[in-house]
């Protein structure tokens, strides 16, 4: 990132563009952590100085690798303060060593895997709940919890389904507890939300309960609908609600319908002139190119699905774009 002189300021929009992130994460960090300009003259836009970019850097820096971002704030400036006296040698965001104890180590993915296999639920419980806790639901669900589950459904599968399906259902009860004690939807945030709902037909919802956790951590405002969401309860909510975007999670190409996606996408609200309509995510292994209906957005993982859904909020604020202009 190129640097500004001392003395100079930069708005939300110009500084996220530099560090890559959405004005809606800037302004959420602010907002609920205190990561934000050192100065601010009453009546006026926020500026920007080298400083507080540098605290935005080391914060990026942080959740980029797994620390929850209430302990990544609280961190951020002695960070950027190190840096700037060279004891850290500069890196692109998202490219530098994880910090020490933040990241799943493959010992806790071991241990959660036997409490499981044994059906100790109050170890799976305290292992979760602990792993939220210390990682945040991102690397929480993509190191933790993610590998686990797919191991459990590989062994499933591998006996025939006759064995250890036991084991599959305990775990994923209680990641859906530990993800749901973080997925609160922030009250009074402004602006539209985004909505994540499981295809008609689709039972599996734990993706969407992790998406769910991640912008709730994030203050991000949104509303999940679970499984299988019948395609005219699906197209009554969007009319409803008026989202920024819409997230369709399918697990198997069985619940992959480009018909309910392509009426979200096709969905509009608003006065005449200024009509909107929402970005629509296709998510899920169970999409394909050959389903996937055209204009939709393809999320590649998780935190590629977070992106998305904070840039359409963005795009959805005051000056966001009416109908025809996604």
């Amino acid at each position: 990132m190129s640097e500004l002189p001392p003395e100079a300021g930069a708005g939300t929009g110009a500084v996220a563009r530099r560090l890559g992130v959405s004005p809606t994460t800037v302004r959420s960090w602010e907002r609920r952590y205190g990561i934000g300009p050192a100065e601010r003259p009453p009546g006026r836009h926020r500026r920007w100085t080298a400083r507080d970019v540098a605290v935005l850097e080391a914060m990026c820096r942080l959740t980029a690798h797994g620390v929850p971002p209430a302990e990544a704030a609280r961190l951020a400036p002695a960070q950027a303060e190190r840096d700037a006296q060279g004891e850290r040698v500069a890196a692109p965001v998202g490219r530098v060593a994880a910090p020490v104890g933040r990241v799943a180590v493959p010992s806790e993915v071991r241990g959660l895997a036997r409490a499981a296999r044994r059906l100790d639920g109050p170890e799976v419980a305290r292992l979760l709940h602990d792993g939220v806790e210390r990682l945040g639901a991102v690397a929480a669900w993509t190191d933790l919890m993610a590998p686990v589950l797919r191991a459990a459904g590989r062994r499933w599968a591998r006996d025939g389904g006759e064995r250890d399906v036991e084991v599959e259902h305990l775990l994923s009860w209680h990641v859906s507890s530990a993800l749901r004690r973080v997925a609160v939807p922030p009250a009074g945030a402004a602006g539209p939300p985004v909505l994540l709902a499981a295809m008609p037909g689709e039972q599996h919802t734990l993706p969407l309960e992790a998406v769910a956790a991640a912008l709730a951590e994030r203050g991000l405002p949104f509303r999940v609908f679970g499984a299988a969401l019948p395609a005219v309860a699906l197209a009554a909510a969007v009319r409803r609600t008026g989202p920024a975007a819409v997230l369709l999670w399918s697990q198997t190409r069985a619940t992959a319908d480009p018909v309910p996606a392509r009426a979200v996408a096709a969905t509009s609200w608003g006065p005449r002139g200024a009509r909107l309509r929402p970005a629509v995510l296709a998510a899920g292994p169970g999409w394909h190119r050959t389903t996937r209906p055209p204009g939709t957005l393809a999320p590649r993982d998780l935190p590629d699905a977070l992106a998305l859904l904070a840039r359409a909020l963005d795009a959805d604020g005051p000056d966001g774009p009416s109908e025809g202009g996604r």
